[in-house]
């Protein structure tokens, strides 16, 4: 695919950002499923955060083209051949991942409504409602912001110009590739779809990758390009389970207990390389040193803050103390990779344990130094849980740039999860 033309001569209605209700992370689809099972009641609000504000989000986007592309994702439901994908699909070994009461309910979802408003030169993006519906806007909601600022510095430029850009990013992605195909039993995978710089533009990398790493390439963590390459898709659980399990608590104790009852509720509904320990939402060394046994069972753990090694190190004693072989385990990096670090992480663990990463945004959006003023760099922006039943919710991390919350909670939050000094590390994305 010629992508510079395609940029060139775009019409949104034939490149619309968001194209399926599936081009979304593999993880969503399972946190849904367990959120439509065991929390149906719950009333979730999410609202878009820029951490990057030196981003003019809202000088750069055109807020009645924002609104056009959100309004068309309300309008996607489910194919016949996406519903069929997913209901009759082999994930992680397992036939009917998707239980038939979830597939009858995804099948009939229509998003639920959008709140936008402008405030300076952000803009204020929510969705509140059913938890199990709402958490859906999640990754849309992320792409389309991410790739409406692409279409805006692109908007700019002409043809030649575009075909040399796209020349220059598709060199430094193959280079990349090189690099990584010498490291002898790498297993990564694209984790790229929140914050990439299109939707072609991923499915260009994760082309890239099938065939310039061969079996290194285990797959992609978006559903519609997963169906489209006949790829795997990948991904377990992230942070939004115990934010919002946490918010519902109604005691310390309660509190202290929830990130444990996230994943008891997914011990009941997954095994083998889906029983992953995300252990960061309230620092890792406090979560692994009161959890309980049982989870020290658990296939592997996934790293997505703080310094990597470390982390790495705290799992690999925490499993040793428990009496489980860390070699027999599976670690997974995941915070802000690229080729230099995955090739340190690599050689310091390999062997140690099984080691995975992740890439993400320096997969599909690292268009650094391409273009002038640095406009196509990535940056960082989210789009989290805050409140649940009307109460707030928090994240504290293993690297306190990354906390959300508010002032007092945050501090609760520390007392009840004991957590102490932490050390500052720069958000890259």
């Amino acid at each position: 695919m010629d992508i510079a033309t395609r940029v060139y001569n775009h019409k949104w209605k034939i490149d619309p950002i968001i194209r399926s209700l599936i081009d979304t992370d593999f993880y969503k689809l399972l946190m849904c499923q367990s959120v439509f099972r065991n929390k149906p009641d719950t009333t979730v609000t999410f609202s878009l955060i820029n951490r990057s504000t030196h981003v003019p989000l809202a000088r750069l986007i055109d807020e009645g083209e924002l609104r056009e592309q959100l309004d068309h994702i309300r309008s996607l439901s489910l194919s016949r051949g996406e519903s069929t994908w997913l209901r009759g699909n082999t994930f992680y070994g397992k036939r009917q991942m998707f239980r038939p009461d979830f597939m009858e309910w995804f099948e009939g979802l229509r998003l639920p409504p959008y709140h936008l408003e402008r405030k300076g030169d952000q803009y204020e993006l929510t969705f509140e409602g059913k938890w199990h519906e709402v958490m859906l806007w999640e990754i849309p909601a992320l792409a389309v912001l991410m790739e409406l600022r692409s279409r805006a510095v692109l908007d700019k430029m002409g043809r030649f110009e575009l075909q040399v850009l796209y020349a220059r990013a598709m060199t430094r992605v193959w280079e990349k590739i090189e690099k990584l195909r010498e490291i002898d039993g790498l297993t990564i995978a694209d984790f790229g779809t929140r914050r990439r710089h299109s939707f072609l533009w991923q499915d260009w990398c994760v082309q890239a990758m099938i065939e310039g790493l061969g079996e290194k390439f285990t797959g992609t963590s978006n559903c519609l390009i997963a169906m489209r390459r006949e790829v795997e898709a990948i991904g377990t659980n992230a942070h939004e389970l115990p934010m919002v399990y946490s918010a519902l608590a109604d005691s310390d104790a309660e509190l202290a207990q929830a990130p444990y009852d996230v994943l008891s509720d997914w011990h009941d509904e997954h095994e083998g390389n889906l029983r992953i320990i995300l252990p960061d939402t309230y620092g890792t060394q406090g979560f692994l040193d009161r959890a309980p046994d049982w989870l020290a069972g658990w296939t592997g753990i996934r790293i997505d803050s703080g310094d990597p090694a470390k982390g790495a190190e705290v799992a690999i004693n925490w499993w040793k103390e428990r009496g489980e072989d860390p070699a027999e385990k599976r670690v997974i990096f995941s915070d802000g990779l690229d080729v230099p670090q995955i090739q340190d992480l690599h050689g310091q663990f390999a062997g140690r344990t099984k080691v995975s990463f992740g890439w993400g945004t320096l997969l599909t959006n690292d268009f650094r130094g391409l273009v002038p003023d640095d406009a196509l760099a990535p940056f960082s922006l989210v789009c989290k849980a805050v409140a649940a039943n009307g109460r707030p919710t928090v994240k504290l991390s293993d690297n306190p740039e990354k906390a959300m919350g508010p002032a007092e909670e945050i501090a609760r939050y520390k007392r009840v999860f004991g957590v102490g000094k932490q050390e500052r590390q720069a958000v890259i994305v």
